[in-house]
């Protein structure tokens, strides 16, 4: 299971790469950018219901299977992509990429929760995002030396090129996206043959399967701890991704780190690479400390660190932002693991809600580059601030059971 969690935090995080990489060969502005992101975590909010039904058709062993075979063929777009050198072309393999990925969330979080004492679910949880976050830590030095190896020219640039150099720089510029994107195709088919190939527990008795009464996802929305987790997933995710989408950009100004989109990329790494090793660690205090309250406590910190990223330059500036890695650990596992909290037959249904608010990935980066736009990149990172307020609200008071649903009127 951790390979898996790995395998998708690597594919997501890559976008962070591919979007500066973009950016360049398409001339695009901030918001235009952030259609990479807008695209990928706006199959979250279109593909969790459809992804549930899969899950309470095929249980959760088949569905990971299918969910890593889905991903693997929209890795395998983006060779036509860059051959054809469309935008909506890498646009649209994205969405197939992240719909084998939010059939893997769906299936996987709960699967993961569930696989031990619920007492003990958001450690458990957090120690396999651990896996995961090593694989976003990973992606962007992958996504370096083979994506951002390429100097990206200009139109103007590209139109000075003899028409045999022209072909030459075209192909390079391809391949710089196919290469890495295929390998990734054919490690998702071997890691799905594994899983296939693996004795699980079925689980079946947190699957719709076992729910007598037929319930629906208004059901599951009624209880207030799962409604408040919806919101709290779509926050921190939209906090989370954009601080990671704008880094490169934010990192390489004169007035903050003054690099290469090459070097910026490196320490985007340690800002995945701080969730790393916060989640080894938050695995192991998670199993000592209050849940909400370190919820809590994490996402104050991370206001104070986005506070001071905003009001200074340079080196504060700059490793203030990465450190906010660090804190965002135990975010999505601690959430994710309160929101399905007692859920019963109807988990499965929670987590399709809980997954499907993923698409604050899509929303939050889109608007913050709109805002980045207007007021400048340092400015625009209010915006995450806002999100991790909510999670402060919902560590402290949101996530607590209460005795019954709410119903409606």
């Amino acid at each position: 299971m951790t390979a898996v969690f790995f395998m998708w935090g690597f594919l997501t995080c890559l976008n962070d790469i591919l979007i500066p990489h973009l950016k360049a060969v398409f001339e695009l502005n901030y918001a235009q950018a952030m259609l990479v992101q807008f695209t990928f975590f706006g199959a979250y909010f279109l593909m969790s219901l459809p992804a549930g039904r899969v899950v309470a058709h095929l249980g959760y062993k088949k569905s990971i299977v299918a969910g890593l075979i889905v991903a693997g063929i929209g890795a395998v777009g983006f060779w036509p992509a860059a051959g054809l050198r469309l935008y909506p072309a890498f646009l649209g393999a994205l969405f197939v990429l992240a719909t084998g990925i939010t059939l893997l969330q769906v299936a996987a979080n709960a699967y993961v929760a569930l696989l031990g004492p619920e007492k003990t679910s958001s450690s458990r949880l957090t120690l396999a995002q651990a896996l995961n976050s090593f694989g976003t830590f990973l992606a962007p030095w992958f996504g370096s030396l083979l994506i951002l190896s390429t100097q990206v020219k200009s139109a103007a640039e590209v139109a000075d090129l003899s028409a045999t150099q022209q072909m030459l720089y075209r192909t390079q510029e391809a391949q710089a996206v196919q290469l890495p994107y295929i390998g990734l195709a054919v490690v998702l088919v071997l890691l799905a043959i594994f899983v296939w190939l693996f004795r699980m527990p079925s689980l079946e008795e947190s699957t719709e399967k076992a729910d007598s009464s037929a319930h629906t996802l208004l059901d599951a929305i009624r209880y207030p701890h799962v409604l408040f987790g919806v919101l709290g997933i779509f926050f921190y995710v939209g906090a989370e991704v954009s601080i990671g989408s704008f880094m490169v950009n934010y990192l390489s100004q004169p007035s903050i780190g003054h690099m290469s989109e090459q070097q910026a990329a490196h320490y985007v790494s340690l800002y995945w690479g701080g969730a790393m090793v916060g989640r080894f660690l938050g695995s192991a205090l998670l199993a000592m400390f209050s849940p909400r309250k370190l919820l809590a406590l994490f996402a104050t910190v991370n206001m104070l660190l986005l506070l001071t990223t905003m009001s200074t330059s340079g080196m504060t500036a700059m490793y203030s932002i990465v450190a906010i890695g660090l804190f965002n650990s135990i975010m999505f596992p601690t959430i994710f693991a309160l929101g399905i909290e007692r859920m019963g037959p109807l988990t499965g249904k929670a987590s399709s809600l809980l997954i499907m608010a993923i698409v604050g990935g899509a929303l939050v980066p889109y608007l913050q580059g709109m805002l980045a736009d207007n007021i400048g990149i340092q400015h625009a990172f209010v915006l995450p601030l806002l999100c991790y307020a909510y999670i402060v609200f919902y560590g402290l008071s949101g996530s607590r059971i209460r005795s019954a649903p709410v119903h409606a009127a």
